[in-house]
Order: structure tokens, then C-alpha cells, then sequence
């Protein structure tokens, strides 16, 4: 059996062992397969709806409703992708399959900028944007008048929603009722740095790729806000992140972007029931270990590391279900609030 510790588990809840499949024991074998393996979606049409973040600022969001008469009382799972990812990405499809499947409400949001919203927005989008998840979560409430919300992310979208709950701490609407995140990249520094080891690059020239493209888009949209000379061969993501993220996001660089949009720096915060799963064997991601002592002091969250998995994979045999065990585990522990 896979070594898997947790921190106490608020509300009793306690995850079923990890035990990666068999022949994909290797942290790429997890990460590369559990990212490009489809889903079987068992998710109804989506409404397409746009949620105000600020004036001139919106996000793109798919919203999947349980029958009228369920809908305001039962869980809305709102789910946030990672870097470069989508309401599309396959983890966003089987969390949502999933949800639903389990009588959840499931809205897929797009981060601002992603899933071909550039227009939505003259910014750019990045690990620091909680607000943005904090205005749907808002909107939900105030509009749609529901009454129990849960937060999942994976990568980038875990840090927003645990920077987001720690931020809001014991203001949070009362409406909003647990957190969950998948591989977290709760310390932006450190996990930034890991992806320019030699075993990584193939992460990183992904990224990297997929960020250039879409900076270009946001100049052809936008010329006479971003800089077009600026679009060019990045050696890594910490160099992207201090020629552009930075300097038109206001930060004064990459460094001070990863201290103030780190969400470890609120976890001590955090107020609502929250479930964490990270690998040890996640290529990237570093947790250093101030955060592994913020994690183990505060009793609303239970932080479940396992020895295997990857970087959003945590591939398992499929046993009485798919084998997303990442996926699996974020429902149960909502559905078991």
C-alpha cells in the first residue's frame, strides 16, 4: 500500500488510501497520462454565462443545474482548472461528471483570459486573481440565491481557492461551505523555480508555449496596451513571469508576484471545512515548510499527502469507478459535509 499521511480530519472525513495503477507507479507516467486520458463527461447541456468581476472584466463560466426544485438546496461545486487549462480540461470534466452524478449543481469556471474569453478583459490573468472566484461565488449567492457552495481547484485554481478562503478567513458568506484543491500550488516561488529542473522542461515549454500564444492574442486585441516586442522565445517560466505577468499586473517583478499571490501566506485563515491533496512525488510542485506547519495547525483543514500520484493524476485501478481517485475523493468529501 501507497505511504499517505493527512492532518486531523475536520467532520470525520477521511479519504480512501491512495494505490496508484498498476505500471504507472512514475510521477510523469501520472502526470502526463491523468492530463491527456479523456473523461466520459456525464454532464448535461451547459448555460454559458458571464459573471461581472469588476467593469470591464468578466469570466466566462458553465453552469450545469440540478432541477428547479433542487436547485438553491442543493451543493454548487464551482471548479477551477490550472495553468493554461479550460472549462474543458479533463480533470474540470470528471470533477463535474462526478459532482452531478452525486446531485450537485456544477459550474466550470474559466479564469479570465481562458478558454478563448481574451476578449472579456484588456488584463491578463494570473495566480494571484482570488477576487475573480470571489465574484462568482458572490454573484451565486446574491443572484441565484444558493445555499451551499463548495470550492475545487486544481494547480493554479487551488491556490486561488485557498488564497480566496483564507482571504475572506470568518467573512466568508455563510454560504459558502467548504474548499478543495488538487495539487496546489500554494508556493508560487519554489514550484516556479522546479519547473526549470532538467526533468521538467517538458512542463515548462508546454506552459511557456501556451502563455506566449496567448499574450500574442492579447496584443492583437489590445495593441496600444502590450508591448508586441515583448513576444518572444522565454527560457523559463520565472522570465515570463518577470517580463510580463509582473510589470502589467502590477508587481514589481516575479519575486514579489509569488510572495503576494501565494496563498500560503493565509492558510492560517482558512475558516471553512478544506481538503488538500498533494503527491510527494509531484514533479513540480514544492511546498515548503512554514506552509507544512500552517497546514497542520489549522484544524479546519485536512492536508492529505500521498506518495504517488503525480501533478493533478492520482491515477488508481478503476474499482466500482473510473480509477480519478483526486476526482472521487473532492466529491466525497463534499457530498459527506
Amino acid at each position: 500500500m501507497a505511504k499517505q499521511s493527512e492532518s486531523k480530519p475536520p467532520h470525520g472525513f477521511a479519504p480512501a488510501p491512495f494505490e496508484p495503477r498498476r505500471g504507472l507507479r512514475s510521477a510523469h507516467l501520472q502526470t502526463i497520462l491523468g492530463n491527456f486520458l479523456r473523461r466520459e463527461s456525464g454532464l448535461p447541456p451547459s448555460e454559458a454565462r458571464r459573471f461581472q468581476v469588476e467593469e470591464d472584466i468578466e469570466v466566462l463560466c458553465h453552469c450545469h443545474w440540478q432541477p428547479q426544485e433542487l436547485k438553491h438546496s442543493a451543493w454548487t461545486l464551482i471548479i477551477v482548472h490550472g495553468l493554461e487549462g479550460s472549462v474543458e480540461s479533463q480533470y474540470v470534466i470528471g470533477t463535474g461528471s462526478k459532482a452531478w452524478a452525486r446531485g450537485m449543481n456544477v459550474v466550470r469556471m474559466n479564469m479570465r483570459n481562458c478558454g478563448g474569453t481574451e476578449e472579456l478583459t484588456p488584463t491578463l490573468y494570473h495566480s494571484g486573481l482570488s477576487g475573480d472566484v470571489g465574484a462568482v461565488v458572490r454573484t451565486l449567492v446574491e443572484q441565484d440565491k444558493l445555499t451551499r457552495i463548495a470550492l475545487a481547484g486544481y494547480s493554479m485554481g487551488g491556490n486561488l481557492v485557498l488564497k480566496l478562503a483564507g482571504e475572506w478567513g470568518n467573512d466568508a458568506p455563510r454560504e459558502l461551505r467548504a474548499a478543495a484543491a488538487v495539487s496546489p500550488a500554494m508556493d508560487l516561488g519554489p514550484s516556479a523555480a522546479a519547473l526549470h529542473l532538467k526533468g521538467n522542461r517538458v512542463y515548462e515549454w508546454k506552459f511557456l508555449r501556451g502563455l506566449r500564444k496567448r499574450y500574442e492574442r492579447k496584443v492583437q486585441l489590445y495593441p496600444d496596451k502590450y508591448d508586441a516586442a515583448r513576444a518572444r522565445r522565454f527560457r523559463s517560466i520565472v522570465e515570463f513571469d518577470d517580463i510580463i505577468t509582473a510589470p502589467y499586473s502590477g508587481f514589481t517583478g516575479a519575486d514579489d508576484y509569488y510572495h503576494r499571490a501565494s496563498s500560503s501566506r493565509v492558510l492560517q485563515n482558512i475558516a471553512v471545512p478544506t481538503l488538500i491533496l498533494h503527491a510527494q512525488d509531484d514533479p513540480f510542485i514544492r511546498v515548503l515548510p512554514e506552509t507544512r506547519g500552517k497546514l497542520d495547525a489549522n484544524p479546519n483543514i485536512t492536508f492529505v499527502e500521498t506518495q504517488h500520484g503525480g501533478h493533478c493524476a492520482f491515477l488508481a485501478d478503476p474499482n466500482g469507478y473510473d480509477g480519478r481517485w483526486a476526482e472521487k475523493t473532492i466529491v466525497d468529501f463534499v457530498a459527506g459535509l
